[in-house]
């Protein structure tokens, strides 16, 4: 075919041509061509031979149209294809060459995945076009910014119901902490970073969004302005202004971009990775966190400008039950009574005082405080019901009674009729 005959060649190999064929012609001199060419005499006399020779096919690169020696067999490529259709559904080439070197012993570059994966039509995540953003430099010392957030996800893809990661990323060395929990709140908030404390100690700032949990939006009461603040504190913050931790609220989910890239991350790498091993519950995931994180950090971590660590030792702080805890006070009755989430409580200690405080620790417990004293109390689960009003329940309930039955008008509460007691009001 008059095909086989075309010889395509590359605008470097044209120009060569050129050159060579004027040498040739002898219209130009070897050294001449070969100062041009940036070839050395003996090059320019090889290349003569082979154009003699094989014609302007002799200047084509040998390895033209061949395979690489270093191309992977077929059979590995169907190999690589299978175990992604049944081990590694939805892995990137990324992270799936990782997971083939390190447990099917299978060595292979990312981009050859990729490529395969182009081949065979395989879906895969890409970068998206991003709108410019601007860059904020790190902070310079380990402990001087730590921004945090909850992560709500199916993180265990339907073989265990869905939860909450809380995680804690470095602004300045990018080192990561993470814990599972039920739910994103106050108490998985302080639990969270009372576990951070006790691997790094407390930081100097926290970083974390709007939501309620770190940010309450009461008004500023009376008692908040006397104290100097300029609204009221949820609870965590309370917790936080106690143990000397500035937080620092963020107006948009781009401001704490850090965090926000990183469970990207975990949501594509941690959750895969927990497939692998078979996780399903919250208490198997925070295990398998204590391993998976510290090779995480080790492999993504950077040094920081500083070598100092900001960190206060979480041993240094007395009393941490006291302060990370959910703090409310109650009005002490006469009868010593007291009621908290909808129940009564019955304080056993004689005290003087008229209010007491309420803290419920992460231990689950509650206490009830007078002066930093923890008092004894019980729940009073029946109360004595007057007979007058148990005669009014069951009527009520077994006999269907007029709006004008003197049952329907009497007031059980203040002893009075109730029509005649709105009629006496001017």
């Amino acid at each position: 075919m008059a095909g086989k005959d075309i010889v395509m060649l590359s605008g470097k190999e044209l120009k060569r041509l050129k050159i060579i064929q004027a040498i040739i012609d002898r219209k130009m001199m070897q050294t001449e061509g070969g100062k041009i060419l940036g070839l050395t005499a003996r090059q320019i006399r090889r290349i003569i031979n082979r154009v003699k020779l094989e014609g302007d096919k002799g200047l084509c690169h040998r390895a033209r149209g061949k395979h690489s020696n270093r191309r992977k067999s077929a059979e590995l490529r169907d190999i690589v294809i299978k175990l992604h259709q049944e081990k590694y559904s939805g892995f990137g080439p990324t992270l799936m060459a990782e997971k083939l070197g390190e447990l099917d012993n299978i060595n292979i570059s990312d981009e050859t995945l990729r490529l395969w994966f182009k081949d065979s039509g395989i879906p895969y995540n890409t970068r998206k076009n991003r709108p410019h953003r601007q860059w904020r430099e790190r902070r310079g010392h380990f402990g001087e910014l730590v921004q945090m957030d909850g992560s709500h996800h199916d993180w265990f893809e339907g073989r265990g119901s869905k939860c909450v990661l809380m995680g804690y990323i470095d602004d300045a060395s990018g080192n990561v902490f993470g814990r599972f929990y039920e739910y994103e709140g106050t108490i998985p908030a302080m639990d969270s970073i009372k576990r951070y404390a006790e691997l790094y100690g407390y930081p100097v700032s926290l970083y974390s969004d709007k939501h309620t949990t770190y940010k309450s939006t009461a008004k500023a009461t009376i008692e908040d302005e006397l104290n100097g603040d300029n609204h009221h504190m949820s609870q965590f913050e309370r917790a936080m202004k106690e143990l000397g931790v500035e937080v620092i609220h963020a107006h948009s989910p781009q401001a704490k971009g850090r965090i926000e890239r990183l469970f990207g991350t975990l949501q594509d790498r941690l959750v895969k990775e927990m497939r692998l091993a078979g996780i399903k519950s919250i208490n198997e995931a925070n295990v398998f966190l204590e391993s998976f994180l510290p090779v995480y950090n080790k492999r993504f971590r950077v040094l920081p400008a500083n070598a100092a660590d900001l960190h206060r030792p979480a041993s240094n702080i007395k009393g941490i039950e006291h302060i990370l805890c959910i703090k409310n006070k109650r009005v002490l009755r006469n009868d010593y009574t007291i009621t908290y989430n909808g129940k009564l409580y019955q304080i056993k200690d004689s005290v003087r005082a008229k209010k007491v405080g309420i803290e419920e620790r992460l231990d689950g417990t509650m206490h009830v405080m007078v002066q930093g004293i923890s008092v004894g109390y019980k729940e009073i689960t029946s109360r004595p019901i007057r007979e007058i009003e148990k005669i009014h329940s069951i009527l009520t309930k077994t006999t269907k009674l007029s709006p004008e039955h003197p049952w329907k008008k009497y007031d059980f509460k203040y002893g009075k009729k109730a029509k005649e007691q709105k009629s006496s009001i001017p």
